[in-house]
């Protein structure tokens, strides 16, 4: 059997964290031959810790072979250290009447400090995966702190909007998932996101010649899946958890996979009219495990492209929101 990695995951104890730590701990992620070690990292606040122990003690009790360690601690020298992966799943939520501004200077503060001591403190081949929103700007502002490890080393999640792009597509259609491909996510996690649909195809077809429906692709299509989060909380009180659980345990995976195509937000350096010093949603390959090359040059037309600015506009402006927290 292989050696143990070790996977450091902040908010463990959160809704998204429950979802994601059985899948981990099963296999599900890295593959039914690789055992972990789980480094799990809440926050300082006795309650949350308590919770923390209640999720370990039916992580125990699942008694799954590939579960070789676990390690319970609200200090993140001790989560991050030696870690070969860490996944940001917990960041503060925006409360009534805070200002997104807030949201990001609060954040920033948490993903400084993560950044810096992940730098110094894990593994060589450490990769950082970051679910914690705003997800594109916290991972710039993590990889800001970054000496030791390459930027290309900090992605953030847009797979969960990929998966939603794609199941919308495929219940317009009338098609099986499995027909849907090339569905790729560019921009923010966030409304403003781009779901490239010209792109996408389906059984092998551009999906606008089985689609025929121009006003719903622009339309329906695109807010529904830049939506889909605020119309979860409509529905059941509760932001996206299972979900977001299930697209990370995705976005590692497909990262840990080479041949795998797929969407990550990483950093533009100008790639498809990004500013170069964002991190955006692109289309990948990954190269080898945990390694990935952007696939350049997909076409984008007039819509694509107006789509494109407005996405970079948003993270433009959250990246001057903390800029001066980046020194």
């Amino acid at each position: 059997m292989n050696k143990p990695i070790r996977v450091a995951v902040t908010g463990p104890a959160g809704q998204i964290g429950y979802a994601l730590l059985f899948r981990i701990a099963s296999g599900q992620m890295f593959g039914p031959e690789q055992p972990v070690i789980l480094q799990l990292l809440e926050v300082p606040v006795e309650k949350a810790m308590k919770a923390l122990e209640g999720v370990a003690m039916e992580l125990d009790d699942c008694a799954f072979p590939l579960l070789h360690e676990m390690i319970l601690t609200s200090d993140p020298s001790v989560g991050f250290k030696n870690a070969n992966w860490c996944c940001l799943v917990g960041a503060k939520p925006r409360g009534p009447g805070m200002e997104r501004a807030d949201l990001l200077k609060d954040n920033g503060k948490i993903f400084i400090e993560q950044g810096r001591i992940i730098d110094q403190l894990a593994a060589d081949d450490c990769r950082v995966a970051v679910v914690g929103n705003p997800a594109n700007t916290n991972c710039m502002i993590a990889a800001s702190q970054a000496r030791r490890l390459p930027p290309e080393r900090f992605t953030a999640m847009v797979r969960l909007d990929e998966n939603r792009a794609k199941s919308q597509l495929a219940k317009k259609a009338g098609v099986p998932l499995t027909a849907v491909t090339d569905t790729y996510i560019l921009g923010n996690h966030s409304p403003t996101m781009f779901p490239a649909f010209h792109i996408a195809k389906i059984n092998g077809k551009p999906v606008p010649e089985v689609i025929t429906d121009q006003a719903w692709l622009r339309g329906p299509f695109c807010e529904t899946v830049g939506k889909r989060g605020a119309a979860i909380i409509a529905a059941r009180g509760a932001s996206s958890a299972a979900s977001a659980a299930n697209a990370l345990v995705d976005h590692v995976h497909d990262l840990m996979t080479p041949g795998k195509i797929h969407s990550i937000a990483v950093k533009s350096n100008g790639d498809y009219g990004f500013d170069p010093n964002v991190w955006a949603g692109m289309p990948v390959k990954t190269t080898s495990a945990g390694s990935f090359e952007v696939i350049r040059n997909l076409p984008m037309d007039d819509f694509a492209k107006q789509k494109i600015a407005a996405t970079n506009k948003e993270l433009v402006e959250e990246r001057d929101m903390v800029k001066g927290m980046l020194a």
